[in-house]
């Protein structure tokens, strides 16, 4: 390999792109050494990934597959914990993993999400107008806070009939499993009160079901032959509330910020050359709102020459893989010299910010769409929107993970 040491990823993400250059450079699969000295191997190439990602021998399941898990070497009090220890379909291999997406994927249709348009618009319109009211006299917006973030909260409150009194609760949790430099106890306590919020979702909706997925997936458990255990039934509502708005808030606040800055590309919006679904497409390529997905697991050894990846590399069975979703997205063996620019009009937007094979998001056609209506909602009515801070005062969050920003001031006009 000629890098025998692992590139250690910094926890904090200060510098996801520059991290994924870094990793670009070591080749298309490259060892990195993540918190607590966890190695995996990331995958960079875009075309290596998608063979890797549909092969069979590669799995997601920690209990059959990472003797590191097996041997009870990985604690609780680990920053990534959470992404490896759920029992759900996220973490799911072969017939088990076809059995608990079934369960979830006809909430997900193409036509119950498209049934969603108008209510994702009342919402984009409410939150627009308490924008407007924040925002005058030139205040400045954090825009972040005040629409990126509560649009797919309320949208997915809504699709599991999460209480409202749950939301600020729930918005702390999700935070906190998406904070990869997190101490040791922050990671039990954040563990334990997601699953007491999912708990008392549960109660509750046994109590008194609604028209909801809440409802829905405990009448599955309760009455049906699904084989899906109470635990199961915890961790697909932990899975599909945090996946459900994390990344949906980092992908609405990446293509503000890449519009607000690109003032040029908004001009091509503006005049119909291109769609507010080349502007989502080409957000989702160039920031991908999950920059590297932890943790996939080589059934047996993978000699990457096989998959058309480098000569003298195996992936060793039993050895964890990361998905290097942000270095593959700029990758300028697919996208050329310019493979780090913003471009709404480029031709090959093709991505892999949701995954591929049959892991790849159920919840990508509603995320895109929650997209679609926040951004154009938002440019038709502040025409003059414009950012109040500098690049370098925008912070990204803490995360190595999650790529998005903590904050996005704006002015209205």
């Amino acid at each position: 390999m000629g890098h025998p040491r692992p590139l250690v990823i910094d926890p904090t993400g200060r510098d996801i792109h520059g991290e994924a250059a870094r990793i670009r450079e070591r080749g298309p699969v490259t060892l990195v050494e993540l918190p607590d000295r966890v190695r995996a191997w990331a995958v960079s190439s875009p075309d290596l990934l998608k063979r890797l990602l549909t092969d069979p021998r590669v799995s997601k399941d920690p209990r059959q597959h990472w003797p590191r898990w097996i041997n009870g070497e990985i604690s609780p009090e680990w920053p990534l914990f959470t992404w490896v220890a759920v029992q759900n379909m996220f973490t799911a291999y072969g017939s088990e993993h076809k059995r608990l997406r079934a369960l979830v994927s006809k909430a997900f249709t193409a036509r119950r999400t498209m049934a969603l348009r108008p209510r994702i618009e009342e919402i984009a319109t409410a939150l627009l107008e308490r924008v407007e009211a924040t925002g005058r006299d030139g205040q400045v917006v954090d825009l972040r806070e005040e629409f990126c973030y509560p649009l797919p909260i309320q949208v997915i409150s809504e699709l599991f009939g999460l209480p409202e009194e749950q939301g600020a609760e729930l918005r702390a949790v999700v935070d906190g499993v998406f904070h990869t430099s997190a101490t040791p106890e922050e990671v039990t306590d954040i563990y334990a009160r997601f699953y007491a919020a999912m708990g008392e979702l549960v109660a509750l909706k046994r109590r008194s079901p609604g028209d909801d997925l809440t409802s829905a997936l405990i009448a599955a458990r309760d009455d049906g032959d699904t084989g899906l255990s109470e635990q199961e039934l915890l961790d697909t509502l932990v899975l599909m509330v945090s996946a459900g708005h994390e990344t949906t808030v980092n992908l609405i606040d990446n293509a503000i910020h890449l519009l607000l800055t690109h003032l040029d590309q908004l001009a091509h919006v503006r005049s119909g050359r291109v769609s507010w679904e080349d502007v989502v497409e080409e957000a989702l390529r160039v920031e991908a709102p999950v920059a590297s997905l932890p943790l996939r697991y080589a059934v047996e050894d993978l000699v990457m020459s096989e998959f058309g990846g480098p000569d003298g590399v195996v992936i060793g069975k039993g050895e964890a893989i990361l998905a290097a979703y942000a270095a593959a997205g700029r990758h300028p063996g697919k996208y050329g010299e310019d493979a780090d620019r913003f471009d709404v009009a480029r031709a090959d937007k093709e991505h892999l910010a949701f995954g591929h094979g049959v892991h790849f998001c159920l919840g990508a056609p509603l995320g895109r769409l929650e997209a679609r209506i926040a951004l154009q909602a938002l440019f038709d009515r502040f025409p003059g929107l414009r950012l109040a801070a500098s690049q370098g005062e925008l912070e990204p969050v803490d995360s190595f993970i999650s790529n998005g920003h903590r904050s996005l001031p704006v002015r209205l006009s």
